[in-house]
């Protein structure tokens, strides 16, 4: 799989440099044979830097149906006053010579995707979603060493790939490396973090990080809510316990019954447990779905 993504395929150019002067022959001319996507940045521009990349790699993965032409505002101010642009990242497309569409600001790579398709039309799964999707298939397979390996070639590649990072922290989770998974996380910045896959690996990190503080002795828990049930900690331990072992259901089912015996008990920590179980889950999980019904027809009944 190396190179995984990234790459130019069959050897295409990469991105093209202009000037005020070759404007006309690199932009207007070149896109009566080819649609020509015009980037306008600034050394000093932050947005720039990230959008770049995301743009470049996305033009590639149209494998030369489109060309990118890259100008600097700061050495070629003429173009950018001629067009209008207020501000930058700044991004035109041209065909047949003439602008066809645009926009501003740093965008995320769908977006820049479905810009590209506009131009070109449906471009089918890119290198980067592909891999990705490969990588699913191992994880839940269970076959975590080769899920870690491409989640790691795509964090090298693009580093901060949102996607990759969480499918890496539950390859960890899974294979019992929850040091490691802690240290990746604790490194992650806070536009990371507010990621809803990211945010999912957390907390399954986090219920295995409590799972290996419990007792995990489901008789002897077991025995205890038989002698006393409304043990609500033992019942605690123990839907921990289920998780841990990989018997979901049985998890939910026991935090829900805390919550209906006693759903103040510490803090309502039953009903946060079980957040953070849907959030781990996913929430289009069968298990969480069901879950949340449950639970909201005790909240509310």
């Amino acid at each position: 799989m190396d190179p995984l993504i990234g790459q130019a395929a069959g050897g295409a150019a990469g991105p093209k440099d202009a000037t005020t002067q070759s404007f006309a022959a690199d932009v207007i001319e070149a896109s009566h044979q080819t649609p020509v996507i015009v980037d306008f940045w600034a050394p000093w521009c932050g947005p720039c830097k990230q959008l770049a990349p995301i743009l470049e790699r996305t033009v590639r993965d149209a494998g030369g149906k489109v060309a990118l032409v890259k100008i600097n505002i700061d050495e070629n101010p003429e173009i950018a006053q001629q067009l209008r642009i207020q501000s930058i990242p700044a991004v035109f497309a041209f065909d047949r010579g003439q602008p066809v569409d645009g926009f501003m600001g740093a965008q995320p790579e769908s977006q820049i995707k479905r810009f590209v398709e506009r131009l070109v039309g449906p471009m089918g799964p890119s290198p980067l979603e592909q891999a990705l999707e490969q990588a699913k298939e191992a994880l839940e397979a269970g076959d975590h060493a080769s899920a870690s390996n491409i989640y790691s070639q795509i964090l090298r590649q693009v580093p901060g790939e949102t996607a990759a990072i969480a499918g890496l922290v539950r390859c960890l989770v899974a294979a019992g490396d929850l040091a490691e998974a802690r240290e990746l996380v604790d490194g992650l910045d806070a536009e990371a973090l507010k990621d809803a896959e990211v945010e999912g690996a957390i907390s399954a990190l986090s219920l295995a990080e409590q799972a290996g503080e419990t007792d995990g002795d489901t008789a002897a828990l077991q025995a205890r809510l038989a002698a006393d049930p409304d043990d609500h900690q033992a019942r605690f331990d123990l839907a921990m316990a289920h998780h841990a072992a990989g018997r979901g259901e049985q998890a939910i089912d026991e935090l829900i019954e805390i919550v209906r015996r006693d759903r103040e008990w510490n803090e309502q920590a039953a009903r946060q447990q079980l957040v953070t179980l849907f959030e781990a889950l996913g929430h289009a999980d069968p298990l969480t779905v069901a879950g949340r019904r449950k639970l909201s027809s005790i909240l509310f009944s």
